[in-house]
């Protein structure tokens, strides 16, 4: 404790020394939205007489790479609506025109940062601590998400909406239409007459320069929504009933050869559906029926070296929707409710189970939120049948405050057949955030687990005091895991466990460098021992990186090194090499490096060497990636582990891991991607390739390979499955 008070003085100290954050707004700028008085054809050339008459917003603020100043890329930006639709036009100005653009490929929900990029976020129901984003890039391809408190993303919230572009010599336009319909707005007591949140942000990649507006400090998201100008006049439609089905029709093979004797087949049809209904703009309800998840992507292999339990993200759209409203959601340590727990046969078996059904109920005013989540999972031949339940409540006080409470509980059925008993399993979790100033965030979570089979009950505990200015950032996270702790749909990265990882960087931007555009030299402590007797030490590291360089390019290099101190007082064994029950302490030094990741031809290089237990491990990672068109990428990573002399017997191992994928594209909305992967570890290689062709908004077909072998020449096992898929969506 003592070490944590210091820790504090000296952050709020630092704090006192920081000038550019700056709060939010008392009162936000107000935008003037009219009406359309002629028909928008959403086609990227921004030429109705409407727009013409339409206010513009030009004070873009620059946020990167330095905060104020001249905006090098202007961007100007005009609001319209009609009885339908929110209209925005963008035209983003660059002097070098289509020569200036840097985009990757045509990909629909692309990441953020080696694209150039414009988007905005809505704040429909004035909530302030939620926002809906719409982002694209100068070729149209979309990127829609919900942001929560700005730093939390539903990455696979996918909703109705229409963007096309038109690229110039004068940079590219931009021509968005939201349907009403796809956004969750209240009306007001009287009239029809609505004011919303809202930001904008412009990413021009040539010269990493981001700009928003309204003005919003550098260290915080675009995402914020307490510091959001204000649409003002629109005259919405009043809430109707807002009915959304996707029905599907599939027709899977699978077959399972062990040598040359199938072993297993599957030939058959599927049919099922998702709906949404939005009963009013604060309530919709999710229904999945026969559920399928054949479009979601494949997980890549990884050789794990560590003690700790690999943490997988969730891949399909259904649990990803409305996913950051759960408790955890935002870390990968300590998650009650882990998505990927359902649709599984058995507890540590990863083939998938089928779902039959399966409901969510989202609800969220600007006081509080309400949540739930019902599953129903299958019976196989592996597995019993299993039922899953979720509630969410959390309530918001305060300016960027909250404070919730979830309970899980899963029932796992009897199966006499297979010997499974019936079993219930719960979790109680409280947790909140709390915001006593723009650049501070402090999250706890407590939670605890009452499992019927083992008759224990477990508890874990996270809290987590972070400080982020344009110039510095200090945070701290204590965790909490005891030996009992066991949410059967939840995850934890190790139990018996209580971690600290206080630590911090300082951000410069040198102003007349010409060659570096930021540099963060940093430490940070990661210190770990027993729940269940604190006294007895289980790992220790610091994580020291003098040379973390970002270059005007956006090229990076990085120097780090990591004295680490290990207590192995359990079976271990990485890569199935037994390593002796003893204190053993090393140093590891890593390297690594990256092209501008934005050019058509763009490379990276880790180099991972030093002592590992007993003996020593060098890891390198290169990685190729070439896209010398949009609708072309392709990619080549490989990973080598070198190990000598390592465990009880004192063994030698080398692993290789090697991938390549290539993605086509016609368009945004026609796409081809494929990738193989091959582990010399276990021997196993694994192709995926995946056909998309978005027929209609949200309508999809798909034809799906995958393809593993646990032996390329001489397979000893293969699993084949194609998959041919037809989604429809309407929205009545």
């Amino acid at each position: 404790m003592r070490l944590l008070y210091v820790f504090l003085l000296f952050v709020v100290a630092v704090q006192a020394q920081e000038k550019d954050n700056f709060p939010p707004p008392e009162n936000p700028i107000e935008i003037k939205v009219q009406k359309a008085i002629d028909i928008i054809k959403v086609d990227g050339n921004i030429d109705e007489q409407s727009w013409a008459n339409a206010q513009i917003i030009d004070g873009f603020f620059r946020r990167e790479p330095n905060q104020g100043g001249d905006v090098k890329h202007k961007t100007l930006v005009r609001f319209l609506y009609d009885e339908k639709n929110l209209y925005i036009a963008a035209i983003c100005l660059d002097s070098l025109g289509v020569d200036g653009i840097r985009i990757q490929d045509l990909r629909r929900d692309f990441q953020w940062g080696d694209n150039d990029i414009f988007g905005v976020a809505l704040d429909p129901q004035n909530l302030k601590q939620y926002a809906q984003g719409f982002h694209t890039t100068p070729y149209g391809n979309q990127r829609d998400f919900q942001s929560f408190n700005g730093n939390g993303y539903d990455n696979g919230w996918n909703t109705l909406w229409k963007v096309r572009t038109k690229r110039t010599d004068k940079g590219y336009h931009v021509e968005m239409a939201i349907p009403f319909k796809s956004l969750r707005y209240n009306l007001p007591e009287q009239g029809n007459t609505i004011e919303w949140g809202m930001t904008l942000v412009r990413y021009a990649r040539r010269d990493v320069e981001i700009s928003s507006f309204p003005a919003i400090p550098q260290s915080i998201s675009t995402n914020r929504m307490t510091y959001a100008a204000k649409l003002t006049g629109i005259e919405v439609p009043p809430p109707s009933a807002n009915i959304r089905v996707e029905p599907y029709s599939l027709y899977q093979y699978n077959e399972v050869k062990t040598g040359k004797v199938v072993t297993d087949k599957l030939s058959e049809p599927k049919l099922g559906f998702d709906a949404k209904w939005a009963m009013n703009p604060k309530t919709v309800i999710d229904l999945t029926v026969n559920t399928d998840f054949a479009q979601a992507n494949v997980d890549r292999a990884v050789n794990n070296l560590e003690r700790f339990n690999i943490f997988f993200p969730e891949q399909r759209q259904f649990f990803l929707e409305n996913s950051g409203i759960w408790a955890g959601g935002i870390q990968t340590s300590i998650r009650p409710f882990f998505s990927r727990r359902i649709g599984l046969q058995g507890e540590f078996n990863a083939t998938p189970a089928p779902i039959d059904i399966g409901t969510r109920f989202t609800q969220r005013t600007n006081k509080n939120a309400i949540a739930g989540l019902l599953v129903r999972q299958r019976e196989t031949d592996n597995s019993a049948a299993a039922n899953f339940g979720v509630f969410r409540f959390l309530n918001n006080y305060g300016r960027e405050n909250n404070i919730g409470v979830m309970v899980t509980h899963r029932f796992d059925e009897t199966n006499d057949e297979l010997n499974f008993q019936s079993n219930h399993n719960t979790t109680i979790t409280i947790d909140g955030q709390i915001r006593p100033t723009s650049q501070w965030d402090i999250q706890y979570l407590l939670s605890s687990s009452i499992d019927e089979h083992t008759g224990k009950t477990g508890f874990s505990g996270r809290i987590f005091a972070g400080n982020m200015t344009n110039k510095y950032y200090f945070g701290w996270v204590t965790e909490y895991t005891d030996s009992n702790y066991n949410p059967k749909m939840g995850f934890v990265r190790q139990n018996n466990v209580i971690r600290h990882n206080p630590g911090g960087y300082y951000i410069w931007r040198p102003k007349n460098i010409n060659w570096i555009r930021r540099w963060d030299p940093g430490v940070f402590v990661n210190y770990n021992h027993d729940a269940s007797d604190p006294e007895k030490f289980q790992q220790a590291s610091l994580y020291i990186f003098p040379i973390y360089f970002w270059f005007k390019d956006n090229s990076f290099f990085e120097a780090s090194f990591t004295p680490t101190w290990q207590n192995i007082n359990f079976n271990f064994s990485p890569l199935g090499l037994e390593i002796e029950q003893d204190r053993y302490h090393y140093t590891r030094y890593f390297l690594r490096y990256y092209t501008d990741q934005s050019k058509k031809l763009s490379t990276s290089l880790r180099y991972d060497f030093g002592n590992f237990y007993n003996g020593t491990r060098n890891t390198l990672t290169a990685g190729l990636r070439y896209a010398p068109l949009p609708h072309i990428a392709f990619t080549f990573d490989y990973e080598h582990n070198n190990i000598n002399g390592l465990g009880i017997l004192n063994q030698n191992i080398d692993t290789n891991l090697y991938t390549g994928s290539l993605r086509l594209a016609l368009n945004p909305r026609v796409q081809f991607s494929t990738f193989y992967q091959h582990n010399s570890f276990n021997k196993q290689g694994r192709w995926n390739a995946r056909f998309s062709w978005e027929y209609m908004p949200l309508s999809f077909i798909y034809l799906v390979f995958n393809d593993t072998k646990t032996d390329l020449f001489d397979p000893i096992q293969q699993n084949t499955q194609f998959i041919s898929k037809i989604t429809l969506l309407k929205q009545f």
